[in-house]
């Protein structure tokens, strides 16, 4: 089987499983086939942008995040979008997503929540892939807010920048966006996909941290979701009573973890080894393969389109 189909079977099996953090400190592990992922193919393309790119060691403290920014080539000042990565750390896949926003005409900066946390100081790529999961496992939640306030500091005061900072997150940053939304009350506007609001201890909805909220909070869910889509309907509840703007939209025939699975390139047909037996598994794991890429790319096209509309809003 080529590598290429090995890789969707991959996004496949990550995109199905829930890597969202509960708010209470509990929340899916990174497993060995889902971290295995290199992302070849969004190197590839960060390689190929022409847009300015550079990372920057943003202040907390005696804290320095390594973040990365990307600059768009536009005449008037941009409103700022902070990236909040995955369970997975600072990926190639976090980067390129990054230079999309850029490309769309934002300033966007993708923080490394590891920086400092992997050995002699490093973050995400000093780590090995069961480090990272634990490392962000063990970050503790004031340290999170602290950095995330300490980069939308940063960028609302560049000098491209026009003061405006909206934050986006996925996976495990869709939840931490989610509670940042509830603990600064200067971002603009909250994009959350497939991340679930703040939770108390006994895993309810913790109202009193919502009611904290300012900005408008705009969801993203995968169809095949069931564990975070449970969720939904108590956020939903609450939100209306606390009357704060929740707006969520689910994307069906998609799995968790849809805006990369959907960006990746489609898986290709297996080569036929003449072995009946293994050419009829790798022919039934491809149309698997192929069957989850098309439900995620299509729901990853149709939330970009919106994801713009709104961001142009701001």
């Amino acid at each position: 089987m080529r590598k290429s189909i090995s890789l969707l079977m991959v996004l496949f099996f990550c995109s199905v499983t829930a890597c969202a953090q509960h708010m209470n400190g509990n929340h899916h592990s990174a497993t060995p086939a889902e971290a295995a992922e290199t992302q070849d193919w969004a190197k590839q393309r960060l390689a190929k942008s022409s847009r300015h790119q550079e990372w920057v060691k943003v202040k907390n403290g005696s804290r320095e995040v390594s973040s990365f920014v990307v600059y768009p080539e536009v005449k008037n000042k941009a409103t700022t979008v902070i990236v909040i990565h995955e369970i997975f750390g600072m990926s190639d896949w976090v980067q390129s997503l990054t230079d999309q926003l850029a490309e769309a005409g934002y300033i966007a900066i993708a923080p490394d929540l590891l920086s400092g946390m992997g050995p002699n100081g490093g973050g995400t790529s000093s780590l090995d892939r069961t480090a990272i999961g634990q490392k962000i496992r063990d970050l503790p939640p004031d340290q999170i807010t602290a950095d995330l306030n300490a980069v939308a500091d940063y960028v609302s005061k560049l000098p491209a920048s026009n003061g405006k900072v909206v934050v986006a997150g996925y996976c495990w940053g869709g939840s931490q966006t989610f509670r940042f939304a509830t603990n600064n009350p200067n971002i603009k506007a909250a994009f959350v996909f497939y991340g679930s609001a703040p939770a108390t201890n006994d895993n309810s909805t913790d109202k009193e941290a919502l009611a904290k909220i300012k900005a408008p909070v705009y969801g993203f869910y995968a169809g095949n979701d069931a564990r975070i889509n449970a969720t939904l309907p108590p956020t939903s509840q609450a939100m209306t009573e606390l009357k704060k703007t929740f707006d969520p939209v689910t994307y069906e025939g998609s799995g968790h973890g849809f805006m990369r699975a959907g960006d990746a390139p489609e898986p290709a047909a297996p080569t036929p080894k003449g072995d009946q037996a293994s050419d009829a598994k790798a022919n039934e794991d491809y149309q698997k393969a192929l069957t989850a890429w098309k439900g995620n790319k299509k729901a990853r096209d149709e939330a970009w389109v919106r994801w713009k509309k709104l961001l142009a809003s701001v």
